[in-house]
């Protein structure tokens, strides 16, 4: 059975938010202190965030937590 990759897959703001469970100020004041990866723009008034990008900065989030 052959490998299949997977597409990366953008979120907008909503879907981040939902995901992290934080307000998009919050989401923004993190990226400016360097806590959060910051989303890519996709057009003049277009943003979004790699999925991947998103879910390490979750699971990091909750290893530290552990600890």
């Amino acid at each position: 059975m052959a490998s299949q990759s997977v597409s990366p897959l953008l979120l907008r703001l909503p879907s981040v938010c939902t995901l992290v469970g934080l307000s998009k100020s919050q989401i923004y004041r993190l990226i400016r202190a360097g806590e959060f990866p910051a989303g890519i723009s996709l057009g003049a008034n277009s943003v979004a965030w790699p999925a991947e990008q998103v879910h390490v900065w979750i699971a990091k989030k909750i290893s530290a937590s552990v600890r």
